[in-house]
């Protein structure tokens, strides 16, 4: 699957609303957290991914640049999911965030329990850091695995 990559819109938000992921994956849903939908709507950072054939909404990324670094965050369409497409995927996204920003280092952080992701990571060249607590503007805390790789 090719993607095309482009600016997040707040119809493709609404699509998004309607995935719904499998167990233990429902955390992924985007409208499980209210304050996701509207960091999204927000716009800043945020991209979809069509599929470039057939011009369906595929999945979206979200791009946090820093100085030579950037924060990378994904998602993929629930039936998409599984299928060993994500190492592929993320590459892309990867691609498309060096053309834009050309930054030295590319970072994200992953539920530690989330092996199938982790593999799609680790094959599209990410290596396994330290797991951390990590807190959010809404007061929330929540432990990830950090994982890196060179840009």
């Amino acid at each position: 699957m090719r993607a095309s990559i482009r600016p997040l819109v707040s119809s493709d938000v609404d699509v998004m609303c309607t995935w719904r992921y499998d167990p233990p994956y429902e955390r992924y849903d985007v409208d499980a957290d209210p304050s996701d939908v509207d960091l999204m709507l927000s716009g800043e950072g945020w991209y979809a991914a069509d599929d470039a054939e057939t011009g369906e909404l595929v999945g979206f990324f979200e791009f946090l640049a820093t100085g030579d670094e950037i924060e990378v965050g994904l998602g993929l369409r629930p039936d998409l999911t599984g299928r060993g497409l994500g190492a592929e995927y993320l590459a892309q996204g990867l691609d498309f965030a060096r053309g834009r920003w050309a930054p030295a280092t590319f970072w994200l952080d992953v539920y530690e329990w989330n092996v199938r992701a982790i593999r799609a990571y680790e094959r599209a060249g990410f290596v396994r850091g330290e797991v951390h607590i990590r807190r959010f503007p809404d007061g929330n805390e929540k432990e990830f695995l950090r994982m890196t790789r060179p840009a």
